[in-house]
């Protein structure tokens, strides 16, 4: 296995995208759309402000996919474009041509009228009925990680960061990843004109250069509450929601939003974006949040007790690593997800103590195990660093272990040099130094030993030339490369309760297990009893499956997370009863028709559960995914699709 894939001083070009933003690099776009919600599509134009870098250029290629495209110009003059034919993963390359004698460092813009169309993966127009209001329609975008160029052409790479402006006319009042300029989000909604008649042009603007996965748009009948102001901050926040839902999702997420971003300040740079606001989406988004400036957010994160608003602090610490220090592309995944999730298991450490930061990292740790296990017939994807082959989908390898692998060998580095007190002032130098920049693994490590050579000498070098680099980066199996100790403290509960219930398998007499032994607990620890069930132990038999789902209300809590352990749990011995009993059940409520009519969208969720039910019946598995197929979003419906073989 070789040492690097690249030599640190290169310059990558990325795998996933057909641009040359090598030789000539967008730098600014300004968007003018139209949302029609009738067609499901959105019309208008992206005006390009390109970098020359390399002189003599003779076009610039763009990333396209599934576009209709119309006329280009080129410094205001029409210009005969060319079209690549369509590749199954990148899509149709845009071939524009340029003036002769452009030298490096010149800027030439160019303007590209089109229309998204209804193979627009980035898009998923909801009917009126799959929003919770049920009188008008809905949109939002998902661009992560390579689907930005069915929404608008541009060289879709994380190595290419810009800023743009949009001008959106819509029927319904429409949300963008940047600053609104007009209507305020505080006045009245739609600008008081009639919501779902009246068209309106929300205007938008990000002055901080982001990736193209990050230009995100929502459009639906939706409400702002502004969160409370905090004294000496610039920033303001708020939230989101359809009107039948503002209250509560304000009430859920009011208490600790504006708290995590102001304690996080206090351990990272200042939040630069200049506004946080939160979007609750309808139940079909397939992630648990995202974007600039506004993170998207499932749906199935209103718990009502605030016992899953954590969330937010994986999302708003994104600022600083994803949407501020960007992989370069997708093989370096880890330096978005697994900064992101150190990081935010570090603020639970400040806003908590360091028995809570232990024990993400221990529930962290059995999603990596399920998913390493998952991909052992693609060993590859198992690494930290990916060396995808061109054209590749990178959906192909998403999973936790960029976000657990690489927190662990984060926390593993913290250790060997010395503790937090050491490497958070690393963390900082880290993000003053790439802020606004798109890096590659090798700049992080050239970077790393520079920092600890300034801030450590000999000494510290000598413990970072002791890690086995290699295995981190491109180690496969099931193991982390150095075993890690985790506090264990809120576990120990969760053990002794799983080992009591393991113990009592072969007796019909249950009545020592009582509701009062998981009143104490916090969704995380009944997560933890749960999976230490399911994972350390052999199936229970389906009476004991039976008597605790319902003893404890795990088997019908509203809590998303919580259920989906019961599910894996009870689905775990294919052929019981319980599995046959609890699969239709199960598949019922992953779809919304369990009564409540909430799909449950997000990857996270739908796909271990439709997995779990395939191994069960497969064709209620295939029957149940079917029936509900267009509600889910297109990136979920082709790894649900994956998942079933259906493919």
């Amino acid at each position: 296995m070789s040492a690097y894939l690249k030599k640190p001083e290169e310059e990558e070009g990325d795998p996933t995208s057909q641009a040359n933003f090598l030789q000539i690099a967008s730098e600014h776009i300004d968007f003018d759309w139209t949302i029609d919600f009738n067609a499901k599509l959105i019309s208008g134009s992206a005006t390009h402000t390109f970098v020359v870098k390399e002189d003599d250029v003779k076009e610039v290629i763009v990333d396209t996919q599934a576009l209709d495209l119309g006329k280009i110009e080129v410094e205001g003059q029409d210009v005969d474009y060319t079209v690549d034919p369509k590749h199954p993963v990148m899509g149709s390359a845009l071939h524009i041509p340029l003036p002769a004698g452009l030298k490096s460092g010149s800027k030439v813009t160019a303007t590209i009228h089109y229309k998204t169309t209804k193979d627009c993966t980035a898009l998923q127009f909801l009917a009126k009925e799959q929003t919770q209001g049920k009188t008008f329609p809905f949109l939002f975008s998902q661009c992560q990680p390579i689907y930005a160029r069915s929404l608008a052409p541009l060289q879709d790479s994380p190595s290419v960061k810009t800023t743009y402006t949009a001008k959106v006319a819509s029927i319904l009042p429409a949300l963008l990843s940047a600053i609104r300029v007009s209507p305020p989000s505080t006045g009245p909604a739609h600008d008081g004109k009639v919501i779902g008649k009246d068209v309106v042009t929300y205007t938008y603007k990000q002055p901080i250069p982001i990736p193209s996965y990050l230009i995100a748009i929502a459009a639906g009948n939706l409400r702002y509450k502004a969160f409370p102001k905090v004294e000496g901050k610039d920033w303001t926040s708020g939230i989101w929601a359809e009107p039948e839902l503002i209250d509560a999702a304000y009430w859920e997420f009011e208490a600790d939003t504006t708290r995590f971003l102001a304690t996080e300040e206090t351990i990272v740079p200042p939040y630069r974006f200049g506004v946080y606001d939160l979007l609750v989406l309808p139940p079909s988004f397939p992630y648990g949040g995202m974007n600039a400036c506004i993170s998207f957010l499932t749906p199935t994160l209103l718990a009502g007790d605030r016992t899953l608003v954590d969330v937010v602090v994986h999302e708003l610490t994104h600022s600083w690593f994803g949407n501020g220090v960007t992989q370069a592309h997708s093989g370096h995944f880890w330096l978005n997800e697994g900064f992101t999730t150190y990081m935010e298991r570090v603020l639970q450490k400040v806003l908590h103590s360091e028995a809570e930061r232990g024990f993400s990292f221990l529930i962290g740790y059995k999603g990596l195990q399920d998913d390493l296990k998952l991909h052992q017939n693609q060993p590859k994807y198992q690494r930290l660093v990916i060396e995808f082959e061109k054209g590749e989908d990178p959906d192909d390898a998403y999973s936790r272990v960029p976000y657990d692998k690489g927190a662990n060998f984060l926390l593993y580095l913290e250790r060997l040099l010395g503790g937090l007190d050491i490497f958070l002032p690393y963390i900082t130098d880290y993000v003053n130094t790439f802020m606004g920049k798109s890096i590659t693994t090798w700049q992080w490590k050239d970077h790393l030993y520079g920092y600890f050579k300034k801030n450590g000498g000999d000494t510290k070098i000598k413990l970072l030339d002791s890690v086995d680099w290699n295995a981190w980066f491109f180690g496969e199996g099931l193991e982390l490369p150095v075993k890690i100790e985790y506090d264990t403290t809120l576990a120990k509960q969760a053990y002794a309760l799983a080992e009591r219930w393991d113990a009592a398998r072969s007796t019909s007499d249950l009545s020592e297990f009582k509701e009062s032994d998981v009143e104490s607990f916090n969704s995380n620890q009944q997560i933890v009893f749960l999976e230490r069930l399911e994972g350390n132990y052999d199936a229970l038999p389906s009476s004991h499956i039976d008597h605790l789902g319902e003893l404890y209300h795990v088997s019908n809590t509203p809590n998303a997370e919580i259920r989906l352990r019961f599910y894996e749990l009870a689905l775990k011995d294919s052929p019981s009863d319980a599995a046959k009993r609890f699969a239709p059940v199960a598949a019922k409520w992953v779809v919304g028709d369990d009564g409540t009519g909430i799909l449950k969208g997000r990857m996270k969720f739908c796909r271990p559960i439709f997995r779990a039910v395939n191994r069960v019946d497969k064709v209620l598995a295939v029957s149940t995914y079917k029936s509900a197929k267009e509600s889910f979003h297109p990136i979920a419906q082709r790894m649900i699709e994956k998942d079933l073989g259906l493919a």
